[in-house]
């Protein structure tokens, strides 16, 4: 199925540009929240809290990307093992790598928690954003 733009997503060309708008600010938001997040925490916490958010930060805009790519991919011919098999073993890398991370050096554990958070915090902030669009009617921003 085919949309008004010719794509394969199946939406008229209106809605492709606003969804691609959409996650280019929330990509914004991420590296604007992360880096805000980085700074205020080197100057209340020292280093190790900074660069554990920044870890967290990291991690968290890593996975958004994977969820953008599945989501991109889904519906979009046979199935592939090879994508299935590196779906499940992301996480299981992610994690491998994050408890050796944090095992081992002196950063902090609460602060890399924390910024894995922070793509959940960017599109919550997205969404409050087009709901104050939708108040004032300007919706198609």
């Amino acid at each position: 199925m085919t949309g008004e733009d010719g794509s394969s997503t199946g939406l008229p060309a209106s809605d492709v540009l606003w969804m691609d708008r959409a996650v280019a600010r929330i990509w914004k938001l991420i590296w604007a929240i992360g880096a805000g997040g980085a700074i205020a925490l080197l100057a209340w916490r020292g280093w190790s809290w900074s660069a554990g958010w920044t870890i967290g930060t990291a991690a968290s805009a890593l996975n958004f990307r994977w969820l953008k790519q599945l989501t991109e991919s889904l519906g979009g011919g046979a199935a592939k093992p090879r994508r299935a098999v590196f779906l499940g073993l992301r996480y299981v890398l992610l994690g491998v790598g994050a408890y050796v991370i944090l095992k081992y050096s002196a950063i902090s554990r609460p602060a890399a928690l924390s910024g894995l958070f922070v793509s959940v915090a960017a599109v919550i902030i997205e969404i409050l954003i087009e709901l104050a669009y939708a108040r004032n009617g300007t919706v198609g921003h």
